[in-house]
């Protein structure tokens, strides 16, 4: 009969033959997404950590898989050693042997593919019909505000919308007669297929000078984590930052680099990694927050194999740098930091 590895072995060819099955039966939770099969974890939590290649590339065989969070990898008999939490090898054997034996029809029952489960009730979708409900941004006093902090390239950010009376819910930290609306940049937060998952508002002051005086002018709705506000399709390069305007500031010196706002230094340590992904400069802030996001990302972008490089302001952030120094001063300092072969590709003139 063989050794319990060779076993293995032969399982695990099997399983990749039939992998969209094995990852709709022990990893339901999870959904397609191009040639990979999209999920959180071993055990099957929601999420996009972790990938299984669903076709054969360059990069991997079928049914190899990845966990960008924690390194974790192997084949489809170690996802499913892990997944069921066997002690022993030849528990793993006899669960995998069970599955290939059962009749086709069960194993791939559309049925048994899970919806991405429900955020708060009515969270996603207030937020989807506030974005469809805002203007588009060019015109509008969300560019202006954007252009009194130096960001005037506007014309193609399909993010950003304008609302001229979005609703602000006071708290305590605000003034008594806080009006309950102010106009505001509305920016649509998607997941790495464009999905819009949440929306991200900043009021404004009606001169469209600064933002609104209340105690919280930034918040988000909707489902955030590892989400962000995309300019740009990101493959194997792209820039990530927290703030809206820090990254904006980016994308006036670098405007064919894709970027993303992760809108704060805890959704930016979150935020998932595209499958090809192969470096990505993180716009640093000067703050402890800022340098706790970047050594989380620090870890897992080695264990996914990425290289991380980080690109620091000489103020506070880049959106400071901007307005301080100029778009001169801020272009050298950042082409600097720069591998050679990104300067080539996304340095304009």
């Amino acid at each position: 009969m063989g050794t319990l590895s060779t076993r293995a072995g032969e399982l695990s060819e099997r399983l990749a033959q039939n992998v969209q099955a094995v990852c709709r039966h022990y990893l339901p939770a999870g959904r397609r997404e191009g040639r990979y099969w999209m999920v959180g974890d071993v055990a099957g939590a929601p999420g996009r950590s972790l990938y299984v290649r669903l076709f054969e590339t360059e990069r991997g065989r079928i049914g190899n898989w990845v966990d960008a969070a924690t390194g974790e990898h192997g084949d489809l008999v170690d996802l499913i050693r892990l997944n069921q939490r066997h002690g022993r090898l030849s528990e793993t054997i006899d669960e995998a042997e069970k599955f290939l034996s059962l009749p086709p029809s069960v194993e791939i029952d559309p049925d048994r593919t899970a919806k991405p489960p429900p955020a708060r009730v009515g969270s996603p979708t207030a937020a989807r019909r506030l974005f469809a409900a805002s203007k588009p941004l060019v015109g509008t006093l969300a560019a202006s505000y954007l252009a009194a902090r130096g960001i005037i390239r506007v014309h193609e950010l399909a993010a950003l919308r304008f609302h001229p009376r979005c609703y602000y819910r006071a708290n305590e930290d605000d003034l008594p007669g806080t009006p309950g609306s102010f106009p505001a940049l509305i920016a649509a937060v998607t997941d790495g297929d464009g999905v819009q998952t949440g929306t991200h508002r900043t009021w404004l002051d009606a001169s469209g000078s600064t933002k609104a005086a209340v105690a919280s002018p930034r918040r988000a709705m909707g489902n955030i984590l590892g989400h962000a506000i995309r300019f740009g399709l990101a493959e194997d390069i792209m820039v990530a930052g927290e703030g809206i305007e820090t990254v904006l500031s980016l994308r006036e010196l670098l405007p064919a680099m894709p970027m993303i706002a992760a809108t704060s230094s805890a959704h930016l340590a979150a935020a998932q990694f595209p499958p090809f992904l192969q470096r990505v400069y993180v716009a640093r802030d000067r703050d402890k927050a800022g340098d706790g996001a970047f050594a989380i990302l620090s870890d897992r972008a080695q264990a996914a194999g990425i290289e991380l490089v980080s690109l620091m302001p000489t103020l506070g952030d880049f959106n400071d740098d901007l307005r301080q120094h100029g778009a001169s001063a801020l272009r050298a300092r950042v082409i600097a930091q720069l591998h050679e072969a990104d300067r080539c590709r996304f340095i304009e003139g």
